[in-house]
């Protein structure tokens, strides 16, 4: 009860405040569950690929969509036919999948439900990745040394135990579901074929488990074993609005901020994961700190695009942080440490770092700025490290280009990140372009110096190649890659490069979904270019707020289909 009946949000980064604890019940908002089975390799990064499915389900959570509240997680399943013993969880980061068992698990203990367990055991795969060879019984007492008198007793009874593990993607085991013999409690062998004998019920047969995992790495194992398998969806437009109301305790500011955002599409469209309200709350909080009294001061300093949200969140951060001032490295240094360590994360699907890490990045952790964007878990010598949000991930990756700008490392880097299908660059290339905008920059030269016009050159004629080499082509991905370049354009905020890249010549999207954030990027486009030939959103599937966006920039189109 006592780990669970709190939540902890994190400290304002760069304040000496302590991390805020408040009441489950009182903070926890709640977040949509659906049933789903689709895991397969995407060529979009997971968390746009996400946002575009949570507005599907946006639509059709009334309706088609199996909804599941966390408490009938185990309840009979339709789809299997059975009470299920095995229950994957699935979202992406920051989507609250932790935060959901830290629910789960204080409702079970404060006896609201579940109460056929008798014993709920909790562990996170990051935790077993620091365990070597050890059977079952030696897993358990490890985390719970003051069971070791009743452990025989309590695997007697396989029926009232639950295993809780989180995290799967993080899992440095090789995880096979569809093997495993592994049926005595006390042989000792790696852990990860103990969870999956634990799965498989060759392992003591009877009892409950629930898995939680990124969905990328679901795409490339045998979830078959599972009787149900849910996705967390995040919030629906309701729940963000009460997530903005608690996080800024006062009526006005939370309504100001909701409104703000709600008319900023690509601001907008990530709040279904909680991680990003958390984020876009705090640079907004700063924004309205810094300009109490002037609200047309405070308008014109909020941001635009994801890429000056993320400037504006680590420039705020910056001003708060004091110089060191017995020799250690400045900011400067620091941060282009930690972008190349992003980078080599980004490129290979890495989100936990450990201390070999920092050592091989030339990364100081004895730096209070390196607390603030960069969380610890774990005890010495096994200490773990992640970024405080995964998107800062990326954009540390991508502004390490403006701060050490090598044109050959910056091209490698670019055919590097074009050659991967499944989408894990898609946001970092994002930020290289929010950054090739100067005003953009400008937040973070009085912390970090001047950063290289070469750099934002060199991205600018990237953009250019990239989108001058798409023709019309009659396959959907051709079409949707020719989007992603919009975004590109977008994000550089460069209306000038728009009209060059664009320029009056014909569109052709049709068969290509687009959702609303893809209808309100087509429209700054198409705004910037001051007469379009034609444009084609044949079968498109636009919904009517998707249109809305789309009205301001009709004008400017001769010819629509």
């Amino acid at each position: 009860m006592e780990k669970t009946e709190s939540l902890v949000e994190h400290k304002p980064p760069g304040t000496t405040l302590e991390p805020q604890r408040f009441p489950i019940n009182e903070r926890y908002v709640k977040l949509i569950v659906v049933s789903t089975n689709q895991f397969r390799q995407h060529s979009q990064n997971e968390l746009i690929q996400a946002g575009v499915k949570h507005e599907q389900c946006s639509e059709e959570t009334q309706t088609r969509l199996e909804h599941i509240f966390p408490n009938r997680l185990f309840r009979w399943n339709s789809h299997s036919q059975c009470v299920p013993q095995a229950v994957m969880v699935s979202g992406v980061p920051g989507i609250g999948k932790t935060t959901l068992l830290q629910k789960f698990v204080n409702e079970w203990v404060t006896g609201k439900h579940y109460q056929r367990f008798a014993f709920v055991f909790f562990f996170s795969f990051r935790y077993l990745n620091r365990l070597g060879e050890v059977s079952l019984t030696e897993m358990i007492l490890q985390q719970y040394p003051h069971l070791e008198s009743q452990i025989e007793n309590i695997l007697q009874n396989p029926e009232i135990i639950l295993f809780i593990f989180d995290g799967l993607d993080e899992s440095i085991h090789h995880i096979n579901f569809r093997l495993s013999n592994l049926s005595n409690q006390k042989q000792k062998t790696d852990c990860g074929e103990i969870v999956v004998s634990l799965v498989r019920q060759s392992l003591l047969k009877g009892c409950s488990v629930l898995m939680t995992s990124r969905p990328m790495r679901l795409a490339s194992v045998d979830t078959g074993v599972f009787q149900r398998i849910a996705e967390i969806m995040g919030f629906l437009h309701e729940d963000k609005r009460i997530y903005f109301k608690n996080f800024f305790g006062n009526d006005e500011l939370s309504e100001k901020a909701f409104h703000y955002v709600q008319e900023n599409d690509t601001l907008y469209t990530f709040c279904y994961i909680p991680s990003y309200c958390w984020i876009i709350c705090t640079v907004l909080s700063m924004c309205f700190r810094a300009q109490p009294t002037n609200a047309d001061q405070v308008m014109i300093s909020l941001p635009k695009t994801v890429t000056q949200l993320f400037v504006t969140f680590v420039s705020n951060i910056l001003a708060n942080h004091h110089q060191n001032k017995d020799g250690g490295p400045t900011a400067r240094e620091l941060l282009a440490s930690i972008g190349w360590m992003a980078e080599h994360g980004v490129m290979n699907h890495m989100i936990v770092f450990d201390e070999r890490h920092l050592e091989s990045f030339s990364v100081r952790n004895d730096e209070h700025l390196f607390s603030c964007f960069m969380l610890e878990s774990g005890q010495p010598p096994d200490v773990d490290y992640t970024f405080l949000h995964l998107k800062l991930q990326d954009f540390f990756a991508a502004l390490a280009h403006f701060m050490n700008y090598d044109p050959d490392r910056l091209q490698e880097t670019l055919d590097k990140a074009e050659s991967y299908n499944d989408g894990r660059a898609e946001i970092f290339l994002r930020f290289l372009c929010g950054l090739s905008d100067s005003s953009t920059r400008s937040m973070l030269k009085s912390h970090v110096g001047e950063l290289p016009t070469q750099a934002s050159r060199h991205i600018i004629n990237w953009i250019q190649r990239k989108i001058t080499q798409q023709r019309p082509n009659e396959y959907a991905r051709e079409r949707r890659e020719l989007l992603n370049g919009f975004y590109y354009l977008h994000e550089s905020r460069n209306k000038k490069l728009v009209s060059q890249c664009i320029g009056s010549k014909k569109h052709d999207f049709s068969v290509v979904p687009l959702s609303p954030l893809d209808c309100s990027i087509q429209s700054f486009i198409l705004q910037a270019c001051k007469e379009t030939e034609e444009v084609n959103l044949s079968s498109c599937n636009i919904q009517c707020e998707g249109l809305k966006k789309l009205i301001p920039a009709l004008q400017n189109i001769k010819s629509l289909r």
